[in-house]
Parts: C-alpha cells; sequence; structure tokens
C-alpha cells in the first residue's frame, strides 16, 4: 500500500524554482532514500511532505488522504515524524525529558518511561539519560533527536541527513537501527553518506534541480549513467 504520494509538488521562492513537479510514491514500509548535490531540492521537498513549507503547486497525499492544506502538528498526528538537518533538541532540559515531551503526545503515565527507556537504548543513549541536552556532543544530540521521533511510534520517519556528526561505530549502529525498523515503519532518508544509502534503502530517488532524475534499487541508481554524471561521479555531498 502506499502510504506516501506526491503529485506535481513544487516550490518556488521569489522566482527561484526550487523543486519542480516531484512525484512521489513510497510504498508503506519502505526504506526510501533522497539524495542528491547541494541545492538539489532534497530539504524543500521534505519540508512541503512535513508541513513546515508550503508548497506552490501539487499535493501530498497520506494514508491515502490529501494532507496539503494541513499543517505540521497534524501530520504528527496522523503519524508522520521528522529529525531535522540542524538539530533541535531543548538544550536546557535532561534527556529524558527531551524524549518524554515526543512520547506524551501518544502515551500518558507509566508508559511514558517506558517509551522513554527503550527509545534512548535503542540510539544507543541509556546511559545518558539523566544528562543535559545541551552538553551532549553534537553526534549524541542527533541521536537524541531520533530517539525523540521513535518515541512517538511514527507510521512515517523521515530523517535529513540524520548520520551527519556520528562516529563510524555509531553510523554502523545508524545502519542497524535502520534494518531494524524496516518493514514495520516506513522511513523517507536525505542522506549523504552513500554506503548508508547503499545498505539500508530498499529504493533510492535521485533529485537534480529540482526535479527527479532516476529512481530505482541502489544497485540500479549506482548503475546509472546520468546519475553518475550529476553526483555520483562528481564526489558532490548529497
Amino acid at each position: 500500500m502506499t502510504l506516501l504520494e506526491t503529485r506535481g509538488l513544487s516550490k518556488h521562492f521569489a522566482g527561484l524554482q526550487a523543486v519542480a513537479g516531484v512525484d512521489l510514491a513510497v510504498t508503506e514500509g519502505e526504506v526510501r532514500a533522497l539524495i542528491g548535490p547541494n541545492g538539489a531540492g532534497k530539504t524543500t521537498l521534505v519540508g512541503m511532505i512535513c508541513g513546515r513549507i508550503a508548497p506552490s503547486g501539487g499535493s501530498v497525499r497520506f494514508d491515502g488522504r490529501d494532507i496539503t492544506a494541513l499543517p505540521a502538528h497534524r501530520r504528527i498526528r496522523r503519524g508522520m515524524a521528522y529529525t531535522f538537518q540542524i538539530t533541535s533538541v531543548f538544550a536546557r532540559l535532561p534527556v529524558a525529558e527531551n524524549v518524554a515531551l515526543a512520547a506524551r503526545r501518544h502515551r500518558r503515565g507509566a508508559d511514558v518511561d517506558l517509551a522513554v527507556h527503550a527509545a534512548l537504548d535503542r540510539v544507543g543513549l541509556g546511559a545518558h539519560i539523566d544528562r543535559e541536552a545541551g552538553d551532549l556532543s553534537y553526534g549524541h544530540q542527533r541521536l537524541l533527536e531520533l530517539a525523540m521521533a521513535l518515541a512517538q511510534e511514527p507510521r512515517l520517519l523521515i530523517l535529513d541527513e540524520p548520520t551527519q556528526g556520528l562516529s563510524e561505530a555509531e553510523i554502523a549502529a545508524f545502519k542497524a537501527l535502520v534494518r531494524e525498523l524496516a518493514g514495520t515503519t516506513t522511513i523517507l532518508l536525505i542522506e549523504h553518506n552513500m554506503s548508508v544509502v547503499m545498505e539500508t534503502a530498499d529504493r533510492v530517488t535521485v533529485l537534480d534541480l529540482g526535479t527527479v532524475l532516476a529512481e530505482g534499487t541502489p544497485r540500479e541508481i549506482h548503475g546509472n549513467a546520468a546519475v553518475q554524471a550529476a553526483y555520483l561521479g562528481t564526489g558532490a555531498d548529497a
């Protein structure tokens, strides 16, 4: 079943076309990677999907319903969760309270505590539960934001460059976590680390200049001549 679908989704800023007519269909339980050169429109596209950016044209459908006009907080209630390219944790609050704030959207009482511990253990931050979030390293703050998203038990988890700032060991653990979530949680992943993309994604969508350049399995994308020319062969960041 298609969980997320965009049709002709477009966005322009003061005459600049950031995203142009993107059609995207993500199946429930799928891990979909979104890659492309800097300025390709990836973050703008995800911003329209999660409701933080209003589209100039086109539509977004989630679980068969048109949500194009819904604000971000109502999309969260319907089962979307997302992490940002720049961390958005509450620096002055303890790690546990950051996750509890997210978990309380769906749980009450003792269930919140259970969700907090489970989410932090899942991302490898269980030992940091009582620390102030602002005292964590940048990489650990990224993992905390991921724990906050997981605590909401989302149907669609949107991750914008989640491995940025992580150590090699943490990246390996992230890959294992994605493989664990695959099939039960639908994941839309913007990622610059191609080993993460190739090892975790079921399908890959490549954006270039705001349009879909190619789509296919990781193997198909890796062997696509147009993608090699526009992105993979240039060494450009995703």
